[in-house]
């Protein structure tokens, strides 16, 4: 009897031990985080989606798309470059600036070399700037240009990480495909990718007959081999415009403390 009752005990203090570490301890920190401070800017992090990109996170959701696609960015590491900003003050300088440069790799260093580099420049009476970029193939990919860290999924509910790639990763794809019409196109008609194998989502489509005008939303830069037959049109259902908003949503592309990388910015006029 003293036994089974503290066998019986031994496996409730393991169960609940568990319980409390695996489900109690992450909802306790799930719970309490907060938007985190983007580099530079100071903005905050993340941004709430909108309420159509909401009702298309669902729309993913329920149409699987998480099954072939991945919202989670992989980072091998980093590499700095050194930017000159200013050659000196006097010839003389910038003479001798020039001269060092020409020995001197810039690009895709480590941080020590980097440091190097512009201690000899900045000696010489030059300016540099250091930027530091994120490596590894999904950077390389175009995909991304930095890993994905836990505060991008702050306001994601459920969190579709995914784990297979038969599709490109998505979790910037609102940064690196900008144009809704190109994503109500693809979804209708996959093939206008080469290679696609997504399948064809036309249920999230209406094809109707067209007056006079084209329909305001009508799919209009549709090959011939997927437009429908003359006379006809196709219209997206508000399922696709709020998938497509969804999809236009997730721009992972912001510096943070934890995933820093120098933005690449344009001189204003």
């Amino acid at each position: 009897m003293k036994s089974g009752f503290g066998v019986f005990f031994a496996v409730v203090i393991a169960l609940g031990g568990s319980w409390v570490g695996l489900v109690v301890g992450p909802t306790l920190q799930l719970g309490t985080a907060k938007q985190t401070t983007v580099l530079v800017s100071g903005d905050l992090w993340p941004q709430q989606r909108t309420g159509e990109a909401t009702l298309g996170m669902q729309v993913y959701r329920a149409n699987g798309c998480a099954a072939c696609h991945t919202e989670q960015m992989r980072q091998d590491g980093v590499s700095f470059d050194v930017v000159l900003t200013s050659p000196g003050k006097t010839p003389a300088v910038a003479t001798a600036v020039s001269n060092v440069l020409a020995t001197l790799k810039l690009n895709d260093l480590d941080k020590e070399e980097a440091d190097a580099a512009a201690g000899k420049i900045t000696d010489l009476g030059g300016k540099v700037e250091t930027h530091l970029s994120a490596t590894g193939t999904d950077i390389k990919r175009g995909w991304g240009v930095r890993h994905s860290v836990a505060a991008d999924y702050l306001y994601d509910a459920p969190v579709q990480l995914g784990n297979l790639r038969a599709g490109p990763d998505l979790a910037n794809v609102g940064g690196r495909l900008a144009d809704a019409n190109w994503h109500l196109n693809h979804l209708y008609a996959p093939g206008i990718v080469s290679g696609s194998r997504m399948p064809s989502f036309k249920f999230l489509f209406e094809v109707r007959k067209a007056g006079a005008k084209p329909s305001a939303d009508a799919l209009l830069n549709l090959p011939k081999e997927f437009a429908p037959a003359d006379g006809y049109e196709v219209v997206p259902k508000p399922e696709a415009k709020e998938l497509v908003a969804y999809l236009l949503s997730l721009r992972a592309d912001v510096p943070l403390y934890e995933a820093p990388f120098t933005p690449v910015t344009t001189a204003k006029p």
